[in-house]
């Protein structure tokens, strides 16, 4: 949640009452969405493409999602996808490290990498004149990197000072301690980045023998946003990955070991959860905490999704604004395959915010949410969501997460009529039925902070 958003939230949680005014009547209620003209999908030689026409710029995105992630590895080989296009930036059949640096710098162009739990997205962002020379450079360092003994090393010593420095930085291992306890045992338990541990121990020839295996058709989205037509996007992917072999690979939304109830009925609590402490001498102690969600084809998605959003804003308006214990206190919603909400602070005061914390979310598993207060929260929630997601990458992702956990990118389309039909029992609902069990990972001055308080949320 955004400060603005949160703030919003905060002022709703502070001083509006439950009665029906001005502002909640002026917020626009479900509709149905215009039909979208611009975006089409079809396949190329086994190539799954969303095209998403946008004539407004000539800024073109493509996003190619190799499917899987962190599925299927393991402390050892984790982070071994975005390791492999790392190093492509050394060299390809085709072109020198110097020649793909002068290339992409002549083109006006960059290539991106972004390890995430469910895929490795590598895209470029491009310009329409440059967008067949820019994709025969993306295709080439994707299908043809030469993998060199040497440039693994010097890429893995790169790669190796950055995974280390996330320890330097609060936010970002406490990130790290979170999903390692919440998600153990499962593909969200693993840095989709790699560990100290994964990048040391990757070879040259582990690296070819994922580029020999691991590329194939059927382990390929391809999701294009800009003012380029299909024939075109067609084109120069039948002949570049058109050309590679078809595979077996199966995608499923759920990963195998997370689980996923969308039976609706209420969670019973379970034993205390488990929870990590890290002594760490700092200004302030770090605390957040996840707990299993829904899957993203659930009805309760949305759901929790908003509850969230709501119990934000009350976290916001208690912790913060009235009782100044912290500068920053959010209920993360991490938006993927199946879902998992969470609670993070910042505080010198662990025992006092947890005990708001657990109250809070009592209140909101016991009460309704006034329905006006509600309506705006979600108008402004929304309106924030879709300006951080108003440039052609973003849009890209937006459908992919539509067709790769929902199995239709149309679903995008409805994103905002679900949330708006969302009620004060669906809230309800969500929070009684998700929000407990929540495995904490602290950061901090241990001996301040009550493990009771942690494992028996």
């Amino acid at each position: 949640m955004t400060p603005r958003v949160a703030a919003i939230a905060c002022a709703l949680a502070l001083g509006a009452s439950s009665a029906g005014g001005g502002v909640a009547a002026a917020v626009p209620r479900p509709h149905a969405p215009p039909a979208d003209t611009l975006t089409t999908s079809f396949d190329v030689s086994g190539v799954h493409v969303i095209l998403r026409r946008n004539p407004a710029n000539d800024v073109v995105a493509v996003n190619l999602y190799l499917l899987g992630g962190t599925r299927g590895l393991t402390e050892a080989n984790v982070g071994i996808a975005p390791m492999m296009l790392w190093v492509s930036e050394r060299g390809t059949q085709h072109y020198s490290r110097e020649a793909l640096r002068l290339k992409t710098a002549e083109l006006g162009s960059s290539i991106v990498v972004e390890p995430q739990p469910d895929w490795t997205m590598f895209g470029f962002r491009g310009i329409r004149s440059t967008f067949d020379s820019t994709w025969m450079v993306f295709a080439d360092r994707l299908m043809h990197p030469t993998l060199d003994s040497a440039d693994v090393e010097l890429t893995r010593s790169q790669v190796a000072s950055g995974v280390s420095e996330r320890h330097d930085s609060p936010d970002d291992w406490i990130e790290y301690l979170a999903d390692s306890v919440a998600f153990a045992g499962t593909p969200y338990g693993l840095s989709a980045s790699g560990t100290e541990r994964s990048i040391a121990s990757i070879s040259a020839a582990d690296l070819r023998r994922f580029r020999d295996t691991a590329l194939v058709t059927s382990r390929m989205l391809v999701v294009v946003v800009g003012n380029v037509d299909s024939s075109q996007v067609a084109r120069d992917v039948q002949r570049t990955l058109g050309t590679l072999p078809a595979g077996s690979y199966k995608w499923t939304a759920i990963p195998a070991g997370v689980a996923s109830d969308t039976s609706g009925d209420p969670a019973v609590p379970g034993t205390p959860s488990p929870v990590v402490l890290e002594q760490r001498s700092l200004p302030t102690n770090y605390i957040l905490g996840y707990y299993n969600g829904p899957a993203a084809t659930s009805p309760d998605y949305q759901a929790l999704r908003v509850a969230t959003a709501v119990l934000s804003g009350r976290l916001f308006a208690e912790v913060r604004s009235r009782r100044n214990l912290t500068y920053a206190v959010e209920a993360p919603f991490l938006e993927r395959a199946v879902a998992a909400g969470g609670l993070y602070v910042t505080t010198v005061y662990p025992d006092s915010v947890l005990t708001i914390m657990r109250e809070q979310v009592h209140e909101l598993q016991h009460g309704l949410v006034d329905t006006d207060n509600l309506h705006v929260i979600v108008a402004q929630f929304l309106t924030e969501y879709f300006l951080n997601n108003e440039t052609n990458d973003q849009q890209a992702n937006f459908l992919a997460r539509s067709q790769l956990y929902r199995g239709d990118w149309h679903a995008a389309d409805n994103f905002a009529n679900e949330l708006q039909r969302v009620t004060p029992q669906d809230v309800q609902r969500a929070a009684r039925r998700y929000m407990h069990d929540v495995k904490f990972a602290y950061l901090g001055d241990t001996t301040h902070v009550s493990r009771a308080l942690l494992t028996g949320f």
